[in-house]
């Protein structure tokens, strides 16, 4: 095996704590060409689907990379900034920014944050081959998913720890895999839902949309569905909802196989009739708006449910890099990061003075840097 170029080793060079963000992925522009990229390496992944790879492969590039980038290429066309690009990406940076600025008040100043998507750019490679130039010794991982998946959670470890093969001397690693019932993370949505109400009145219903998965997923023991149904009900009760006032919807799906139900358009379109005509909808599984939230759900199903006869449908923006938000995926990190030399000031002095004296030793003993 080919290792990546690693800088010299140097006796006495202070190792350091760097935090690695992830999110689903972005293509680089609207082109099809792009858009075809983003979606192959997307659909390629064996996690998102769980299909024999011969007969997979037939279908992905047979049928739909012929088909599917035209259409997917105008959708993020109805999305993109012409300034900043993907809403996910720019919002990402944001992200990445206010983690790096928050989390000084538990780590050093000086840790590294960088962002990264599972596909596309700025990729998983880049961002660890940034982290390594930082002579990070100590990574935490957090995929910006608050409820575990394999096709989302999985995915980014599987591609952490391949690029990790590649590296002659890893890291540490830690991997935060969820935090779906995290008690700042509810307490984010339900102000969230609390200055929705304020501003814009109170609907009827508040509709809790999650990403879909195929159901057989969920029959193959993955706890996605039952990790969306307690951030729900956690949800709920912070904000003291009945559950005649809530639900819980899925969004999303792809293909002609089932997936987790009730789907959200379907919901939306019948609502109307059963006397439900204002709905609150929010995405607590999304940590950025992205092309799933701002036209999927805030376009597309505001039209299905308007033309079914509802009168008002009001969205709920994601979490994004509202400041509470951001407060509490720190404080999340500085959990995960508990014991590392970094979380105490009196270890990072000690090290430093350590290493100092450690590299004397090796000098001394012939090393020459």
């Amino acid at each position: 095996m080919k290792f990546i170029g690693e800088p010299d080793y140097q006796h006495g060079s202070i190792s350091r704590l760097g935090i690695l963000l992830v999110n689903l992925g972005t293509p680089d522009d609207t082109s099809v060409p792009a858009v075809r990229r983003y979606l192959k390496e997307f659909l390629s992944d064996p996690r998102v689907v769980e299909v024999a790879r011969p007969l997979w492969w037939l279908i992905l590039n047979g049928v739909i990379l012929r088909f599917r980038p035209a259409k997917t290429a105008e959708a993020y066309k109805t999305v993109w900034d012409e300034q900043t690009g993907s809403p996910l990406l720019s919002i990402g940076l944001k992200q990445q920014d206010a983690v790096r600025q928050q989390i000084a008040q538990y780590l050093p100043d000086d840790t590294p944050v960088v962002l990264a998507m599972r596909y596309g750019n700025p990729s998983i490679a880049d961002a660890l081959n940034t982290l390594r130039e930082a002579k990070v010794r100590r990574l935490l991982v957090l995929p910006l998913y608050p409820q575990y998946s394999g096709s989302t959670v999985a995915s980014v470890f599987d591609e952490v720890t391949r690029q990790l093969t590649r590296t002659r001397w890893i890291p540490e690693t830690r991997f935060i895999n969820q935090y779906y019932d995290c008690p700042d993370y509810i307490s984010a949505l339900a102000d969230s839902v609390r200055q929705s109400w304020e501003a814009n009145g109170k609907a009827e219903k508040l509709v809790m949309s999650f990403h879909g998965i195929p159901q057989r997923y969920r029959a193959s023991g993955d706890p996605y569905f039952c990790q969306c149904q307690a951030t729900a009900k956690l949800l709920a009760d912070a904000l003291s909802l009945p559950e005649s006032d809530y639900m819980v919807v899925f969004q999303s799906r792809f293909g002609r196989e089932p997936w987790l139900q009730p789907y959200c358009d379907k919901t939306l379109e019948k609502l109307p009739s059963e006397g439900t005509k204002s709905i609150d909808l929010i995405c607590p599984g999304f940590a950025a708006d992205c092309l799933e939230t701002i036209e999927e759900i805030n376009v597309e199903n505001r039209e299905i449910f308007i033309e079914a006869g509802g009168e008002r449908f009001h969205y709920i923006e994601a979490l994004n890099d509202q400041p509470q938000h951001i407060d509490g995926l720190c404080k999340l990190l500085r959990q995960h990061a508990s014991g590392w030399p970094e979380t105490q000031l009196d270890s990072q002095h000690n090290n430093k003075t350590l290493l100092s004296e450690a590299r004397d030793r090796a000098l001394a003993l012939g090393a020459k840097a």
